[in-house]
């Protein structure tokens, strides 16, 4: 994969489940939290797309947990992203730093609301793919 942006992260302890790893829901986040880092180094304010009455929204979600972080590691969280039609289909990954393993995979179909109704952005077009 020919990724696009990265983002570099820590594990924070109260992440971690009883098990000493990161709780799987926590993934979502670094994902979440990627994409937005991304939007924002392109010129695009989540927030204020919103204000302008543009929201881009979590459609669909594939995961795969592949290696376990632990509290202190520290990651890699790695993007792409295409356009298929209305959708914008982000392909992430996240890596342990200390060794570059593969711990978390996810493709996030995303679509954007205008106004309420399901359309196409030239805004994020511009930023995401331009």
């Amino acid at each position: 994969m020919d990724y696009i942006f990265e983002a570099k992260m820590m594990v924070r302890d109260y992440e971690c489940d009883i098990e000493g790893i990161v709780n799987n829901a926590n993934y979502l986040h670094y994902a979440e939290h990627t994409r937005h880092l991304f939007l924002k180094e392109r010129g695009l304010s989540f927030a204020d797309m919103h204000r302008r009455g543009t929201d881009a929204v979590v459609a669909r979600m594939n995961l795969q947990f592949k290696t376990p972080l632990r509290c202190d590691d520290e990651f890699i969280s790695r993007l792409a992203v295409v356009k298929e039609g209305l959708r914008y289909v982000f392909h992430q990954a996240i890596f342990r730093a200390s060794d570059d393993r593969l711990c978390f995979r996810a493709v996030t179909d995303i679509v954007c609301l205008v106004n309420g109704r399901l359309a196409s952005s030239p805004e994020y077009d511009a930023a995401l793919l331009g």
